[in-house]
């Protein structure tokens, strides 16, 4: 699994409202629905009014290229510019480690 984590940055709440449009316009779904698509899921950082995160993660980087080629694309890219959103990006690759478990509470 490969996890992308998007920290979008604007002023006056036009991130918040970025990712609400995003939900409302179906977009969000859309790319939820994806082949390959495990997680998309904005999150609001407690002390940045300003920033929002989106945790997005795919199956493999085959996921991700056929998202990055999709028409949702340009859509993303036309609500980021609406919103004068600048952004930050982490990427991550699972790897399942067993001692880690006997520290994680399910």
């Amino acid at each position: 699994m490969i996890t992308v984590n998007l920290y979008y940055k604007g002023q006056n709440g036009s991130a918040r409202a970025f990712a609400d449009e995003m939900e409302k316009s179906g977009i969000a779904d859309a790319i939820r629905a994806e082949e390959g698509n495990l997680r998309y899921q904005y999150f609001a950082p407690l002390d940045d009014p300003e920033t929002i995160l989106l945790i997005d993660s795919w199956a493999d980087q085959a996921a991700i290229d056929a998202h990055h080629a999709s028409p949702m694309m340009k859509q993303l890219a036309e609500l980021r510019e609406k919103y004068d959103l600048h952004m930050m990006i982490e990427r991550f690759v699972s790897d399942e480690y067993e001692a880690d478990h006997k520290f994680i509470r399910t």
